[in-house]
């Protein structure tokens, strides 16, 4: 053939150009065929379907449990008899023990109603700390507001005032939402590692007026300087 030089097989080189091509097809079909057999048969489809059918019954029937058992709105608990049926029937129950007198009982009746309608997984309730003795007196309960974080019809942890909130009267929701977190009392997306009144911020030094004594981190200052059991606050 005109233009090849001399002692090339153009057959040889159609020969071998067709085997490529031929190869190459094979590989994709290989491929293609690897991909099916990674993919679910019609009965392992079906099982799938049937396993999230069965999580999305569940959940449902949760949600039902949880509305049947009053989640979702920010109760108060008339007697200790309440209190012992509520724990029980709900997994995860944050009760506030208050008094009328205790102004501060009111900022956690704030917050605590939000996260009722935003926590549904969650029962949230008070109850008056003076008219439940005997159980004020088994849980120890001995400043005024106390918050119980109950697991199970256990208690597991508590929040005694605003201590744990950044000992201001002025913290905020997702304050409290972060430390009932801590406890696994909430379902929470933040990041538990970092309170949210600490994020962004970069760490501080204050240094005092009077021989520049160094006082680290956010130590309260002023009327709750010492403690949360004041005197108006004791049980």
């Amino acid at each position: 053939m005109a233009g090849l030089p001399a002692g090339v097989d153009m057959e040889s080189i159609m020969s071998a150009q067709l085997m490529q091509a031929a190869t190459m097809v094979e590989d994709q079909i290989d491929a293609e065929m690897a991909k099916m057999e990674k993919l679910p048969d019609e009965d392992e489809m079906e099982a799938l379907r049937r396993k999230r059918m069965e999580a999305l019954k569940k959940q449902q029937d949760k949600k039902a449990e949880w509305r049947a058992n009053g989640h979702g709105a920010y109760e108060e608990i008339l007697e200790e008899k309440e209190f012992f049926n509520i724990t029980r029937k709900s997994e995860r129950c944050v009760i506030q023990f208050y008094r009328q007198e205790t102004e501060r009982c009111k900022i956690f009746d704030k917050h605590l109603k939000i996260l009722a309608h935003k926590h549904h997984e969650t029962k949230f309730a008070k109850i008056n700390a003076e008219k439940c003795p005997f159980l004020t007196d088994r849980l120890k309960i001995r400043v005024i507001p106390t918050l119980v974080l109950i697991k199970d019809a256990i208690m597991e942890d508590n929040v005694v005032g605003f201590s744990e909130l950044g000992d201001t009267d002025e913290f905020s929701t997702e304050m409290l939402e972060w430390r009932l977190a801590k406890s696994q009392l909430v379902n929470y997306s933040g990041d538990l590692m970092v309170p949210p009144n600490q994020r962004g911020k970069a760490k501080t030094t204050i240094l005092s007026k009077k021989g520049g004594k160094t006082i680290k981190g956010g130590r309260r200052t002023g009327k709750y300087a010492d403690d949360d059991s004041s005197d108006d606050n004791d049980w």
